[in-house]
Parts: structure tokens; C-alpha cells; sequence
């Protein structure tokens, strides 16, 4: 006899489900802090994100993950620059606009790391 079981929905702790959004889970709304997001949900928000969503992506604050991609850097080369905090996409276009000499050292960090790992790749 084949019995089945009752499929069980997968749910998530806040935190996850708001680094897998890419968004700062404190700047979320109060009711995606306090519950549990299951899987559908997060596709969901995923598929067709609420205007909370899009704000937050679009303005920030934004998690250290997503300053680190918008500025072509790692997440250590932000903390070597000494930004420990949330930025917003306004902050991050000023500080590309200023460029300073932490930003340009870290870039090129990045650049050689990748450029190395793409030679250890075709080997």
C-alpha cells in the first residue's frame, strides 16, 4: 500500500527569508519580522514583490551583501573601508561618485580575484 503523508509546508525564520530577498530584515515591515515565511510565500514576494519589497530593493537600507555587489567589491573589502553599517542606494551612489582611494584599491582587489579565478577555472 502506498501512504502517503500529508505534505509538510516549509517555513523559514524571518532572517533567511530576508537575505534570500536581499533586503535589511530591520527595515522590513513589522509582520514579516514577527512570522514565519513559508517557501510559496517567499516565491512569491519573489515573483511579485509588494511595494514594500521594490521600495526596500530599489532605496534601501540595503544588507552589507548588496553594498558589497553595487560597489564591485567583497564583503571583507567593505569592512577593510570601514563600512559596518547599512547604506542606502543614495549613500552608494555618492560614494562611487567620490571614489576614494579605499573604494579604487578594493575594486582592483576584486578584479584580480576574479581574473584568477577564471585562470584556475580554464586550467
Amino acid at each position: 500500500m502506498n501512504s502517503s503523508k500529508p505534505k509538510t509546508i516549509q517555513t523559514m525564520k524571518p532572517e533567511t527569508a530576508a537575505k534570500k530577498l536581499g533586503v535589511l530584515l530591520s527595515a522590513t515591515p513589522a509582520e514579516f519580522q514577527a512570522g514565519v515565511v513559508s517557501r510559496d510565500e517567499l516565491n512569491e514576494l519573489q515573483s511579485r514583490p509588494p511595494a514594500w519589497l521594490a521600495d526596500l530593493r530599489r532605496n534601501g537600507p540595503h544588507p552589507k551583501q548588496v553594498i558589497a555587489a553595487k560597489l564591485g567589491i567583497s564583503i571583507s573589502g567593505l569592512t577593510r573601508g570601514g563600512i559596518t553599517e547599512p547604506l542606502t542606494t543614495t549613500d552608494i551612489d555618492a560614494l562611487k561618485a567620490e571614489n576614494p582611494a579605499w573604494l579604487e584599491r578594493e575594486r582592483s582587489i576584486q578584479a584580480e580575484t576574479r581574473k584568477e579565478a577564471l585562470r584556475l577555472k580554464q586550467r
